[in-house]
């Protein structure tokens, strides 16, 4: 899979010296607007669809290091540290299989089907609810309850 431009090419330049001259001035030697203009695409990630704005040299750089696959600077990183922590050495192509399988699993729409990721998931929804329903840390608790206190061991003597 490659690469997918969803727009042409398009040059952008830096703000033409008039609009330099209605900003505050700064303290130091004044910065100059350069004449040099830049062609830039835009490109989506094989792995988790993010757009990135990319000169074309940087796209082609970026594919010949993950197998003609373009992949944006979040999922570089992940794959980065998926050959970082694991304990036995890995390639960068299966570090990217890896991460790619990972995130496919994790915006899977079908729930599943497993009772513990179901108990998981449960869990997950009571705990935010709980947590969203909480008061703001300033603002007083509730109540205290009075608690019983313990006057024997729970233990039953044994006599004899």
């Amino acid at each position: 899979m490659s690469a997918t431009v969803i727009s042409d090419p398009m040059l952008i330049s830096s703000a033409p010296p008039e609009v330099h001259s209605l900003t505050v001035p700064l303290p130091g030697p004044p910065i100059l607007p350069t004449a040099a203009q830049i062609e830039v695409e835009f490109a989506i990630c094989d792995c988790c669809s993010l757009t990135e704005e990319c000169t074309p040299a940087y796209i082609e750089r970026v594919r010949r290091l993950y197998s003609g696959k373009w992949i944006c600077g979040l999922c570089a990183e992940a794959i980065k540290d998926e050959i970082s922590r694991t304990k036995r050495l890995v390639s960068a192509e299966e570090a990217m299989v890896r991460h790619m399988n990972f995130y496919q699993e994790l915006k899977s729409p079908s729930p599943s089907t497993d009772p513990t990721l179901l108990l998981i998931s449960a869990m997950k929804q009571i705990l935010r609810k709980g947590l969203q329903s909480r008061s703001t840390p300033s603002s007083p608790t509730r109540v205290p309850v009075k608690t019983l206190a313990r006057s024997e061991s729970c233990f039953s003597t044994l006599t004899g």
